[in-house]
């Protein structure tokens, strides 16, 4: 009797480490470790997929990048890593559907803009299947984009020409064409340099990034336009075998703290860091808001690049005014 339950034992401690044997994540990360993104969601999403899969399911964020931040989309369709987060915007052409969250004037705050964006991927955008290499935890966006300059005014718009901007790509380089800049695409890790060195004169930013990347004593003037000029749209994906290698439990754990959940996450976070961000930039930036007639003015500049990027999304398969219409008033709803 004594050897039987021995064994009886025995036998249930190998069962139950099968049933609890840990599935290790590495995710891919091109920002510093600091960076809000980072520290404030990235991480704390880590986490939260521990706790939802008990255990069963961790995540390690890792420390330094494995390649530029334009690879990070295939370095999850490769497996190179399991999970990766990125901004479509710098693979141009690419994701047609992510101009709908980018486009100018949608709304004042990321959480907002965020969840109506995951809302209308899950109804309208995910079709297109420009995503179905891996598997999407969610899509977000940063908060509204303004323009910020050294050594000139920024009282309107127009007081941007001939201005040589920094932009992530996207639709913030068209737009910022209309208004009569001229755009220099880079990614945000190259905005210092970018900017001292004289490569650009401005940038077009969310007030978060100003303080993160140490810009305030760099730049003279900004010029803040309701509604913003652009957002930049930023999905978190995961390679597509090693989801399909979950057990149907943890993919629904997983579910439940991604998508909507994780896109409000992030957007609340973004909120913060601007709020924080113009604070910061009290004393140093001069802000100019625009009035009711210069935004007027920045619409119709800017309607040609949202009429050819909206057709670029009907192009993909989307149903784009509907989208539209869905995007804004869930952004209204919020």
């Amino acid at each position: 009797m004594i050897r039987f339950s021995t064994v009886a034992v025995a036998i249930s401690m190998v069962c139950s480490g099968v049933a609890f044997a840990e599935t290790r994540l590495n995710m891919a990360n091109w920002l510093p470790p600091s960076h809000p993104l980072v520290a404030e969601v990235m991480i704390p999403y880590a986490e939260q997929i521990s706790e939802a899969t008990e255990g069963r399911v961790t995540v390690n964020v890792m420390p330094a990048p494995l390649g530029p931040p334009p690879a990070h989309y295939d370095f999850a369709v490769s497996g190179v890593a399991d999970i990766t987060f990125g901004v479509q915007a710098y693979t141009p052409g690419r994701f047609a559907t992510s101009n709908l969250a980018e486009l100018p004037l949608l709304g004042d705050t990321a959480e907002a803009i965020s969840v109506a964006y995951w809302r209308t991927f899950d109804a309208f955008l995910r079709d297109a299947g420009e995503y179905d290499q891996v598997k999407v935890l969610s899509v977000f966006t940063h908060g509204p984009g303004q323009i910020f300059v050294a050594d000139r005014t920024l009282e309107a718009a127009g007081d941007i020409a001939g201005a040589k901007l920094r932009v992530g790509g996207g639709i913030a380089h068209d737009v910022a064409t209309s208004l009569g800049a001229v755009p220099i695409e880079g990614p945000s890790s190259q905005a210092y340099e970018m900017l001292s060195q004289g490569v650009a004169d401005g940038i077009m930013f969310p007030f978060e990034s100003i303080a993160f990347f140490n810009l305030s004593g760099l730049m003279q003037s900004g010029f803040e336009v309701p509604g913003g000029l652009y957002n930049t749209s930023f999905f978190v994906v995961m390679n597509k075998a090693k989801w399909e290698g979950l057990s149907t439990e943890d993919q629904a754990a997983i579910d439940s703290i991604s998508g909507e959940v994780f896109a409000r996450m992030a957007g609340q976070m973004w909120d913060r860091a601007d709020a924080a961000g113009k604070t910061a930039m009290k004393g140093a930036v001069t802000i100019s808001a625009a009035s009711t007639q210069q935004l007027a003015s920045i619409e119709a500049a800017v309607a040609p690049v949202v009429a050819e990027r909206m057709s670029e999304i009907e192009a993909a398969g989307v149903d784009a005014s509907a989208a539209l219409d869905m995007l804004k008033a869930e952004i209204a709803a919020q």
